[in-house]
């Protein structure tokens, strides 16, 4: 196996391309069990306003059923399962 020298400044310019919001909502998004719409997630009045704003995103992308979390849609159970997926290999 050829190993292949990581450009630090080329990792540095494509993870600006994502916002600190977009990484809330991945983490928010790992949170929710893989394989059920029985099981959600409440998002309280306390919580980090990164995660508030995180939640309010997922469910305006159609993700999840309520702005404070609640229980996944279908295609957010679709995304959350390709997530949990890529965590898993990268472990």
């Amino acid at each position: 196996m050829m190993k292949v020298p990581l450009n630090i400044e080329v990792n540095k310019k494509m993870t600006k391309n994502y916002s600190d919001t977009f990484f809330e909502e991945i983490k928010l998004l790992a949170k929710f069990p893989e394989k059920s719409q029985l099981e959600g997630l409440k998002i309280h009045k306390e919580a980090a306003p990164s995660v508030i704003q995180a939640a309010q995103s997922l469910f305006d992308k159609g993700l999840i059923s309520q702005r404070d979390g609640g229980y996944l849609t279908d295609s957010g159970l679709e995304t959350a399962s390709h997530l949990h997926h890529v965590l898993i290999a990268l472990k």
